[in-house]
């Protein structure tokens, strides 16, 4: 076995600004719906904000790539700041529905431009000996700032929603100086495409029709209810488990201090679990997810996705029985949710990029997002608006049952698609 290469310093530097852009991302987006109920907006309109932020979000990387590919990556980057920092900074003085459209719409765009550029250096600074542990480490990273993020950003929240935008905009500042001092463009080979040419790269993955219809089915039966969860596990937390108890029973568990950390004072003076410093999947992911993986590496890549949509649906049905049963159900809730992002997320991009012809594995993978698009952007417009329905009826609860029913017919139509389409032929090594 050939001796693993040691990583150059801007594989460790890029990592860094991941840590960093994905506290700001997420540090805003888990908070938001409990942010635009506290400005007394609909779930409805929520929803709407939700949707496009999201779409911008995974759509905009299908391009993004090919301006880094011929102006450089650190450029890019700092044009990504560039959009980023403003329009954070904005969500401090714009309170008006119209504002805070075009800001997230401005955020979003920016996330987009920025997502792909830091996965693409650790490719480009990676070689066979040190490639698995480099987007291991990679993967890590992105779920230590989505871990980060939520928790510093709800705690300052308590204070101050200013102060949690602030502290977002502190970080793209931060990643501004990083890479502009620390940050040495990659050496790669330069692909030379154009945006014309990536355009018709995607037509050519998409002229597939087999192809095409299984991305549709993806966004619509499995990304789709996996935002929808993101979009509401936070305002269902805070605003419909009772997060004096969970405070409660993480403090019988784990201690005062450490309670105290994912909680605040309220009005009357009772200490109370803040929804967005919990309701992620990220701290379970750091933990776990070499392990799931081990185990379902010894499994075909199809079958065992399917399985990760069953757990996820047992995890969004025992979220729902936190709302009329036990509060502390929230945790195994999540638990189950994150046991199958862990094994479903991996294994079908695992699997998108065998069953592409190897010298259209890229393209495949690019038009990935668009699935990926597809899901965020009918996520926040139907579930969202579902849960302030079903809100209204004094039954929140019920969105998570109709979310798991949701994944249990992806199975079923993923099934059927598999029955009728025929299976997907995986190219050899």
């Amino acid at each position: 076995m050939k001796e693993r290469t040691p990583f150059p310093p801007v594989f460790w530097v890029a990592n860094g600004i991941e840590i960093l852009e994905r506290f700001a991302y997420y540090g805003i987006y888990f908070g938001f719906g409990i942010y635009m109920e506290y400005l007394g907006y609909s779930r409805a309109q929520l929803g709407f904000v939700q949707s496009i932020f999201l779409f911008l979000s995974y759509v905009i990387p299908v391009i993004s790539g090919t301006f880094a590919d011929r102006y450089g990556f650190k450029k890019v980057l700092i044009i990504s700041y560039l959009a980023y920092l403003p329009s954070i900074l904005l969500l401090i003085f714009t309170k008006t529905y119209s504002g805070i459209v075009l800001t997230m719409l401005s955020i979003g765009l920016a996330a987009g431009i920025f997502k792909p550029l830091i996965a693409g250096t650790v490719r480009a600074v990676s070689d066979p000996t040190n490639k698995t542990l480099g987007f291991g480490i990679f993967y890590a990273m992105v779920n230590v700032g989505a871990s980060l993020g939520p928790i510093i950003a709800g705690r300052l929240r308590a204070i101050s929603w200013n102060y949690a935008f602030l502290a977002a905009a502190i970080g793209i500042g931060l990643m501004l100086l990083i890479t502009i001092f620390f940050y040495e463009e990659p050496k790669r080979e330069i692909e030379g495409a154009t945006l014309k040419g990536k355009f018709r790269d995607i037509g050519i993955a998409l002229s597939d029709v087999k192809f095409s219809v299984f991305l549709v089915l993806l966004g619509l039966f499995f990304w789709l209810p996996f935002w929808a969860f993101f979009n509401l596990c936070a305002i269902f937390v805070d605003r419909n488990v009772d997060t004096a108890q969970l405070y409660l029973n993480l403090k019988s568990v784990f201690g005062t201090s450490f309670a105290n950390f994912f909680s605040h004072e309220d009005e009357e003076g009772v200490r109370r679990v803040l929804g967005e410093t919990i309701s992620h999947t990220g701290y379970i992911i750091i933990v776990l997810q070499v392990f799931i993986s081990r185990i379902f590496e010894k499994f075909p890549a199809l079958p065992s996705f399917l399985v990760g949509i069953f757990a996820a649906a047992v995890g969004l049905v025992i979220l729902g029985l936190a709302h009329v049963s036990v509060p502390a159900l929230i945790f195994l809730g999540i638990f189950f949710f994150a046991v199958g992002e862990m094994i479903s997320s991996p294994r079908i991009q695992e699997y998108i990029t065998w069953i592409a012809p190897k010298e259209k594995a890229g393209l495949y993978m690019g038009a990935n997002f668009l699935a990926v698009g597809i899901g965020g952007a009918t996520s926040g417009v139907i579930y969202t608006t579902l849960y302030g329905h079903f809100r209204d009826l004094n039954h929140p609860d019920y969105v998570w049952y109709v979310l798991a029913a949701h994944c249990i017919l992806a199975i079923l139509v993923l099934l059927i698609f598999k029955k009728v389409a025929g299976e997907f032929k995986e190219q050899e090594e």
